[in-house]
């Protein structure tokens, strides 16, 4: 009996094995189609495991007076460009900006990543003392950004936790309940406890101060609320800011200025 043959030298094709090839060229064609959004979503999933630290706050800490900061008019902002949702920023997405009449350089998230990092180091935060920290975006999302929260170090990772924060409106602890990044309900003055001064930062503002002084001639036993805009231009006016201040005859980046500001309250609580 001869055996079978479709072509010399090849041998005829297995039962099934059509709809094994069709299903290898889907997979392989669906691979080529993913998008560089979905891929830095999927990126954005595996760094939530990294996000959550230990709290630092202990007992005694937390009954002591403390800072809040909240950082405002910050440009986090997703839009639909062709079929996915991303992130805006004026690097990467200039074109699109100019094509919709909107100026890039307003569409600078990495300063509100400066801010948040700068916060989120600090010996305050270390030390147990920082009460809360609430970021509102030029659109009017306000959300609460736990303090032992590790906020990633590069952009594109930060952009990638920021996008899956407003698409989902929150960011739980995997394996746990705990909303680490959260959108809350505005306005932010009805989170903020009854006996704190509420310091709004301008350069601006002709109220020029030495910030040590100033911090050290507030109320020991009084909880400081610290509001620092993230904007590359323009300041901030908030009805519920009680008093204005320039720390510097120079305009500071918004990270600096916190700095400054960590700096001066380290001092005065003796935190080392």
């Amino acid at each position: 009996m001869v055996r079978a043959y479709k072509v010399k030298g090849e041998k005829r094709k297995k039962k099934g094995e059509n709809y094994d090839k069709e299903e290898i060229e889907e997979k392989e064609s669906g691979k080529r189609g993913r998008t560089e959004a979905d891929t830095e979503a999927e990126a954005a999933e595996r760094v939530v495991d990294l996000l959550a630290g230990i709290p630092a706050v202990s007992t005694d800490q937390s009954t002591k007076p403390g800072v809040i900061f909240i950082i405002e008019r910050a440009s986090l902002e997703i839009a639909k460009i062709g079929k996915t949702s991303q992130f805006l920023n004026s690097d990467e997405h200039s074109n699109f900006l100019k094509k919709n009449n909107r100026n890039p350089s307003d569409y600078r998230p990495d300063i509100a990543h400066q801010a948040m990092l700068s916060i989120l180091d600090s010996r305050v935060n270390k030390a147990g003392r920082l009460k809360a920290l609430y970021v509102k975006t030029e659109k009017g999302d306000l959300f609460e950004v736990k303090s032992h929260v590790r906020i990633p170090r590069t952009f594109k990772r930060f952009a990638g936790i920021m996008l899956q924060l407003l698409l989902n409106r929150s960011i739980t602890a995997v394996g746990k309940r705990e909303k680490l990044l959260r959108v809350i309900e505005n306005p932010v003055s009805k989170h903020l406890p009854i006996d704190c001064r509420k310091i709004g930062l301008s350069h601006s503002s002709e109220k020029l101060v030495d910030i040590q002084e100033y911090v050290n001639g507030i109320n020991k036993d009084m909880n400081l609320v610290f509001v620092v805009g993230a904007m590359a231009h323009g300041k901030i006016d908030k009805d519920y800011v009680e008093d204005y201040l320039s720390i510097s005859d120079y305009p500071l980046s918004a990270a600096y200025c916190i700095s400054m500001i960590t700096n001066a309250v380290e001092r005065k609580w003796k935190i080392l």
